[in-house]
């Protein structure tokens, strides 16, 4: 299979299918749902990430954001962000977070800013606008 699909259009699909789905939460539980998501993410190379000490630092970090994000998206698209990088370095000098699938943190390092910026958007609802573009009703993003 060709890699582009599999490193970057499958990882933003995912991303994409993600906040589709998320919009079947309504809010406020989706906004509180999305937050324990990034939180249990951040602690995802706990395990043997291969950064040492760092790893714990960043999981901090992110747990941080995470909380804060209980109350506000854009804490939560800050941690997915961070996420992110941990993601890039975890690619470059680090073990995978799918430890049998080599490529695994770069296609998370695709994927979670999509989900970070659907999270600085506010985690609008994507099935109601995609509702009222079909309906031909104005196609503002809702909350």
């Amino acid at each position: 299979m060709n890699p582009v699909v599999v490193y970057v259009v499958a990882p933003l699909l995912i991303g994409v299918v993600y906040a589709v789905l998320m919009s079947l939460i309504r809010e406020p539980h989706r906004r509180t749902f999305n937050a324990i998501m990034v939180a249990g993410a951040g602690a995802a190379y706990l395990s043997g990430g291969g950064l040492g000490g760092w790893e714990y630092l960043f999981t901090a970090l992110i747990t941080y954001c995470a909380f804060r994000g209980l109350n506000s998206w854009t804490f939560i698209g800050i941690a997915w962000l961070l996420h992110t990088i941990a993601d890039v370095l975890h690619h470059l000098k680090g073990h995978p977070i799918v430890p049998f699938a080599h490529n695994s943190s770069l296609g998370c390092a695709v994927c979670d800013p999509v989900i970070a910026l659907w999270c600085l958007r506010g985690g609008p609802d994507l099935l109601a606008f995609i509702r009222r573009r079909s309906s031909g009703q104005p196609s503002e993003l809702v909350h």
